[in-house]
């Protein structure tokens, strides 16, 4: 018999912005379906209606298109599917596996209180479970699942292995609430069946609601997906990810210029191994991508990682793409956009711009002597390089630089001769050089900044300083 093809989901709620967890959550979902050649499916769990807003699930959209996660169809709005929710809990009813529920809210927490007195479970045992319809009153009621009271319930996990609940700790849980609506926890089963989802791969917060859940399947004969809980993301410290760590999410990560690819890398590697690899691209993270790389222990989130991941992928980007990703993140963060000399002079320079820049500001930071314009102000640290002594010495290689092959070597060697008649070294004169040609301290090799910018502008910018 062949296997179904796989399906997965990421199904977040629009209640706030994509979360660094929820959109790692989405990448193994991806990658796992990409991997079995199978299809990754959206859905916008927004049946909290006080608490999801349009807002938000454009942000989510957003957030998984910058990250390059691009799935299957047509993103699934669940509070569009609540009469399908109905209908099923409606059918557990006439199946005999739910009943109709008259405990008002105020029966429940007499129920507990008086529990809470004895020392006994305040989980709420419902006197209607077993009630013929015939003595039914004629008044508002829940339907709740027949969850079954005695034995256990083991779940196979992809992740955490086989994982068993004592079935006397599951409560006949609410399905349809006393105005007639689904709750969360059945929208889910209906959807992942109808969805035809085959693994269901998410946070390990939602391991206790699979045992739940799974009474659903059960009572409607449906199987169950394959469940792979991941464990969470902790910061630094060994604890929940939070604000107090850093940025938390993900378009947080997109204004502050980390390229997508680094992000997807670090994000496959957090809590996902191959071996010792660190540094991979995509079309690898595919091929190797199975559940059985993911760990049990919580990951620990280290931006050091991160940056370093970020930086790699910056170097190996190709030029092209790579400036194409710096126009898009200076749109992102309502920057200026490049005129067409900036655009020309990165992309003759971002050989030597790329190399060691972990993010994009820290790329066009580098880039600053292509982006300024004449006459070039030196900053402070680089202002301390200029002297009368070195305007002099920088005023004598002017006429050098006239009629010089415009080469590498040439450069290097009109700088050398320079600095042998002043008697010191080369290094000697980089910082200044620095200070005319960019204005900065720290820039690439200025002898890659002439090659860039060219003979005319070279000269013109020693002529502006050493007038």
């Amino acid at each position: 018999m062949s296997q179904a093809p796989v399906v997965t989901r990421f199904a977040p709620s629009p209640t706030g912005a994509l979360h660094i967890g929820g959109a790692r959550t989405a990448l193994f979902n991806y990658l796992f379906a990409r991997h079995h050649g199978g299809q990754f499916l959206l859905r916008i769990e927004d049946t909290d209606k006080a608490r999801s807003s349009a807002e938000n699930t454009q942000a989510i959209l957003d957030g998984l298109n910058w990250l390059g996660l691009d799935w299957d169809g047509e993103p699934l709005s669940q509070a569009s599917r609540a009469d399908r929710h109905i209908e099923v809990a409606h059918e557990l009813l006439a199946k005999g596996a739910a009943f109709k529920c008259f405990s008002t809210q105020d029966d429940i927490e007499a129920f507990r209180e008086s529990a809470r007195a004895e020392g006994k479970s305040t989980m709420f045992r419902s006197p209607w479970r077993d009630v013929e319809a015939a003595d039914h009153p004629d008044a508002p009621f829940t339907v709740r699942i027949k969850a079954p009271q005695s034995g256990s319930t083991t779940i196979s996990d992809a992740v955490q292995g086989d994982v068993t609940w004592k079935n006397d700790q599951l409560d006949d849980m609410i399905l349809l609430r006393s105005d007639g609506t689904p709750v969360y926890m059945l929208a889910v089963v209906v959807d992942d069946f109808d969805m035809g989802i085959t693994h269901v791969i998410r946070g390990d917060d939602h391991l206790a609601n699979a045992f739940r859940q799974s009474l659903i399947y059960t009572a409607m004969g449906w199987d169950l997906p394959v469940y792979a809980h991941i464990p969470l993301i902790f910061g630094p410290d060994g604890k929940k990810l939070s604000k107090r760590h850093g940025a938390t999410g993900a378009a947080e990560y997109q204004m502050m210029g980390y390229p997508a690819a680094g992000m997807r890398n670090y994000l496959t590697r957090l809590g996902w191994s191959h071996g010792d690899d660190e540094f991979f691209t995509d079309a690898q993270a595919i091929e190797w991508f199975g559940l059985d790389g993911i760990g049990k222990a919580p990951a620990r989130f280290d931006f050091k990682k991160l940056e370093n991941i970020c930086g790699l992928h910056n170097a190996a980007t190709d030029d092209a793409a790579l400036l194409h990703e710096i126009e898009a993140f200076l749109h992102a963060t309502d920057a200026p956009a490049l005129t067409e000399a900036q655009r020309d002079g990165m992309s003759r320079g971002m050989y030597c711009l790329k190399e060691r820049a972990k993010t994009f500001p820290d790329l066009l930071e580098k880039a600053h002597f292509i982006l300024t314009s004449r006459p070039i102000t030196p900053d402070d640290k680089a202002a301390k390089h200029l002297n009368d002594v070195s305007r002099g010495i920088l005023s004598e290689l002017t006429p050098h630089l006239q009629n010089v092959s415009w080469s590498r070597d040439a450069l290097e060697d009109a700088v050398a001769q320079l600095a042998a008649a002043h008697e010191t070294k080369l290094g000697k004169l980089a910082g200044p050089l620095r200070s005319v040609l960019a204005g900065r301290a720290v820039s690439p090799s200025v002898f890659d900044m002439m090659l860039v910018i060219g003979r005319e502008e070279t000269i013109g910018r020693l002529t502006d300083a050493t007038g």
